[in-house]
């Protein structure tokens, strides 16, 4: 009858902690989720950023590029490369850099 006792109180005992065990993977499970759900927003956030990244340096070129087509076939050369300035925008605006030049 005592052993039955002990083995009683060990079965609730087990069975205590067993309900505790499934409450915490059920827990996990969720913070699993909502991790992979973030990782895959910050994924997507990180590729948009690097198409803009891509779009803002092919601009960026292109205007290069006319600058020194439009210096080239300018009578006025420009006397150093100090003027000519360039503004970046910000990685969050969808508008292309602005390039400014200062002709002495």
């Amino acid at each position: 009858v005592e052993k039955n006792l002990k083995l009683e109180e060990k079965i609730t005992m087990l069975q205590q902690q067993n309900e505790e065990l499934r409450a915490r993977i059920e827990k996990n499970t969720v913070i699993t989720r909502q991790l992979s759900e973030e990782n895959a927003n910050l994924q997507e956030y990180v590729e948009k950023e690097m198409e803009e990244k891509k779009k803002l340096s092919k601009t960026n070129e292109e205007l290069l590029w006319k600058l020194q087509e439009e210096d080239a076939t300018s009578p006025v050369k420009l006397q150093s490369s100090s003027s000519t300035s360039f503004y970046r925008c910000s990685s969050r605006n969808s508008s292309p850099a602005k390039v400014r030049t200062l002709r002495q």
